[in-house]
């Protein structure tokens, strides 16, 4: 029995290790491929990406063109910057500004307006939520109503009383009444007549109710002050507002803000040492940070009299001579001020020719030119110079006030200007 024992153990133990040699990994044998059609699929889309990329680059035409800065040549005049008695910097402001807002807390309905959107006097620009200020308006008009009818009542009632005070007198001489009952139906006339007197003024009061509720209700109606520009949104509907700040983030306290462009002004502040040069009137030359190449007539509106211990400045108003829409608020500004004979002289004299940034005239063996931008392409111009004014050159002959050139002329810049088809303007 011990002998069959030990040979089925044998036999097992064989089985076992035929079985885990079977489990085992042959590392001479040749490993298939991982991922071989992946990654070949993977590479001919890079390529065929990449072939497509560099043919539209190469072959598309230039969309965009040769991005250029430009500039406006404008008309030269006699005095210039370097004329003036004092130079400052300052900002547009604007004299009439409002954010708009309701006289009560409401939920916003609706809202007509959009940001630089032109609005009149009265017109309207959002509605509140008038639910409630309608209902208490046809309370009222139910209390003056009932009024009315109650006053109507007591007429009656007084027109019955006085019969039957006629009544008794006409007893009482015949001696068919008493004086009580004589005294009773004069009594009862007077009370009715005080109660028709009271009913009178319950009535004014509810008419002055009713009045001031129907103002409430016209104040769900958010109309414009005055007439000028929306430049800023600030509520959309569904939103709450108020008058004050109320409820934490979540309750607006403006509709919108309204400018009047023809307030608009310049503000700046003049160094107390030199504010002696300024004077109301004086003429002045205003530069907008936007519009170097321009220059708006303006003058002294006033100078505040009070200075400022902080900055040893006093403020001055400027006002322009002529509105213009380019002209916005907030603008960043400089101002020369002007003697009155440089003024004059600029005036009744003007100076032949245009200015343009100097850098935007470059010379080579045929003499000074510009590129003048014509529809989508810059043409070179060949012009005469003439002298300096400040930061700018005069062109006596070959440009007119109002043509638009590029500015900016680099070496690259002029070469790439030969071989560009058309140009993009970016001021």
């Amino acid at each position: 029995m011990a002998d069959a024992e030990q040979s089925a153990d044998a036999d097992r133990s064989g089985v076992k290790s035929a079985l885990l040699s079977e489990l085992k990994i042959d590392r001479q044998a040749p490993q298939p491929a991982r991922g071989g059609a992946w990654k070949w699929l993977l590479t001919a889309s890079v390529l065929l990406v990449g072939g497509f990329a560099a043919w539209f680059f190469a072959f598309q035409p230039d969309r965009g063109g040769l991005v250029v800065n430009t500039a406006v040549a404008r008309a030269a005049s006699s005095v210039g910057n370097d004329s003036s008695v004092l130079d400052a910097t300052g900002y547009v402001v604007a004299r009439r500004q409002a954010t708009v807002s309701s006289k009560t807390t409401g939920k916003v309905v609706e809202v007509l307006i959009e940001e630089g959107m032109q609005v009149a006097e009265g017109q309207l620009l959002a509605s509140l939520d008038d639910s409630i200020p309608r209902a208490q308006l046809e309370l009222e008009k139910s209390r003056l109503e009932a009024a009315r009818a109650g006053l109507d009542e007591l007429k009656v009632a007084l027109k019955q009383a006085q019969l039957d005070l006629q009544r008794t007198r006409g007893l009482a001489e015949r001696n068919l009444a008493s004086q009580a009952d004589l005294d009773r139906d004069n009594l009862d006339v007077e009370a009715l007549q005080a109660r028709l007197d009271s009913v009178g003024k319950e009535i004014i009061v509810a008419q002055r109710n009713l009045a001031v509720q129907q103002q409430v209700l016209d104040d769900m109606q958010i109309r414009a002050p005055f007439t000028g520009v929306v430049i800023a949104k600030a509520a959309q509907p569904g939103e709450m507002i108020s008058p004050v700040s109320a409820g934490g983030g979540f309750t607006r306290t403006g509709i919108c803000t309204i400018v009047d462009m023809a307030s608009l002004e310049v503000e700046v502040d003049v160094n107390e040492s030199y504010i002696n040069r300024v004077y109301p009137g004086q003429p002045v030359d205003v530069t907008l940070n936007a519009y170097p190449d321009d220059q708006f007539p303006a003058q002294v509106i006033a100078i505040i009299p009070a200075a400022d211990r902080n900055k040893a400045t006093v403020r001055v108003r400027v006002g322009f001579v002529e509105k213009d829409e380019r002209v916005l608020p907030d603008m960043g500004v400089r101002v020369a001020f002007l003697s009155q004979e440089s003024a004059q002289q600029s005036t009744a004299e003007p100076m032949p020719g245009v200015l343009v940034p100097d850098d935007a005239v470059s010379t080579d063996e045929s003499g000074a030119f510009v590129f003048v931008v014509v529809g989508s392409g810059a043409d070179r111009r060949t012009v005469t110079t003439g002298g300096r004014q400040g930061s700018s050159i005069r062109i006596t002959s070959g440009l007119v006030a109002g043509e638009r050139v590029v500015a900016a002329l680099s070496a690259e810049m002029l070469a790439k200007l030969s071989n560009a088809k058309n140009i993009t303007v970016v001021n």
